[in-house]
């Protein structure tokens, strides 16, 4: 009869059920099975977490690097005029910017004015970068016109000037305050140049989430930033904005060609490209580090599996001796073993899950008990933990957590399969 019976039958599952919720006393290890199933448990956890976060900080930081820059940016390569003037800006830009948007991809291009000056207001000071553009490019400044955080109105300012909320928190600065910008590129008097100085009202503050540009960025009109700082009728750059930023390496000859001779492009993955490459490598090694954590919860199922065969050995002997092949005994035992790792993949998977999308209450709780400051966000860029789960990554936990489970569990199994049943009931 036992060799009709299907694979993994009922009685199969009653015996390795058996098994594994049998005391001690009975030869049972319930105990290494607990700790199997605790550890396994804790290494998809550990798994699943860590790849949230790390999911959380590549798009985080690819979404505030798009939301709040250019896809591209078009400038000219400086040089120098038959009459010995140098070039650095591009003129009659109108007609420029309809050539650029007419690429194919291109969805905008904004002429702007760029520089670095020194902010003071309240008496503090702070280096800051100007863009100088129009209000309508800026509403389509994602992370500007819809931050996280914002105080006054976008529509006023064609009256002031907007600005980040570190530039604000640095000079204590509110809505309706002047802000005084110092550009050393002034006048030219006969003692040599002169620092343009100029104040103006702040009507806008955003915080987009990003240290490095909330900290240092102001945003002017264009006509006013063209007057400070002397380039009436030039801008010094176009910020062009794409359908797929991910192929923008692709549109730089186009761009270039539609701008003009001399020009020159630089693109968002030019400027950040190494560090999404990095946290890509660092993807893969948190991945395989993590792996063997969850290779070594595996191993414990091992442990457990020759402990429970060789506890079980009298069983066995009876087993083979009422009819059952070796295949029913190797299966009963790969259910023991792949059973903990099912159900410690399961609990590990949903504790995973759960502290991705808990994550900000968790960070939170955490920070409190550590007194606050495990969070420096001009160190990591983001004002906050991200976490982001992705069906990929999940399925790449259970997939590791479920695979090496079911494979260690076979030589345990194997060796229970082939125990002799005349040496397991000798000494009986």
């Amino acid at each position: 009869m036992s060799g009709t019976t299907r694979p993994f039958a009922g009685f199969e599952w009653m015996i390795a059920w058996r098994y594994l919720r049998a005391k001690r006393r009975e030869g049972g290890v319930s105990v290494m099975t607990l700790i199997s199933l605790v550890g396994i448990a804790l290494a998809v956890f550990a798994l699943i977490a860590t790849l949230a976060v790390r999911s959380g900080f590549r798009i985080e930081f690819t979404n505030t690097i798009l939301g709040a820059n250019a896809h591209a940016s078009i400038y000219v390569s400086p040089h120098v005029d038959p009459q010995g003037v140098t070039i650095r800006t591009f003129k009659n830009y109108d007609d420029i910017r309809k050539k650029i948007e007419a690429v194919d991809g291109v969805t905008r291009a904004a002429p702007i004015v760029k520089a670095q000056v020194m902010a003071s207001a309240n008496g503090r000071n702070t280096g800051v970068q100007v863009l100088g553009e129009s209000l309508a490019d800026l509403r389509n400044v994602p992370l500007v016109n819809e931050p996280q955080e914002a105080w006054g109105s976008i529509a006023d300012f064609q009256s002031g000037v907007a600005i980040g909320s570190g530039i604000a928190r640095d000079l204590a600065l509110n809505l309706g305050d002047k802000i005084t910008l110092i550009s050393p590129d002034g006048m030219q008097t006969a003692f040599g140049t002169s620092p343009r100085v100029n104040s103006y009202d702040v009507v806008y503050i955003f915080q987009v989430g990003r240290y490095d540009i909330d900290k240092i960025r102001v945003y002017m009109p264009l006509a006013e930033a063209q007057s400070f700082f002397n380039r009436e009728g030039q801008v010094d750059e176009f910020e062009v904005m794409v359908e797929d930023p991910d192929d923008i390496d692709t549109l730089v000859g186009a761009l270039m060609q539609a701008a003009g001779d001399r020009s020159l492009a630089w693109t968002w993955t030019d400027a950040s490209g190494a560090f999404l490459n990095a946290l890509k490598m660092e993807d893969n090694i948190m991945f395989i580090i993590l792996s063997i954590l969850v290779l070594i919860a595996s191993m414990n199922i091992v442990s457990g599996l020759i402990m429970l065969v060789k506890n079980k050995g009298r069983d066995i002997g009876i087993l083979r001796t009422m009819g059952l092949t070796q295949g029913t005994v190797m299966r009963v035992f790969f259910i023991c073993g792949a059973s903990v790792g099912v159900i410690g993949t399961v609990i590990g998977v949903i504790l995973g899950c759960l502290f991705a999308v808990y994550i900000d209450p968790i960070f939170t709780f955490v920070n409190y008990m550590a007194g606050g400051g495990v969070w420096d966000p001009s160190a990591r860029l983001l004002s906050n933990l991200p976490a982001k789960l992705e069906l990929g990554d999940v399925l790449s936990a259970v997939g590791l957590s479920l695979g090496l489970s079911f494979v260690v569990t076979i030589f345990p199994a194997r060796r229970a399969a082939k125990m002799n049943p005349v040496e397991a009931l000798r000494y009986e």
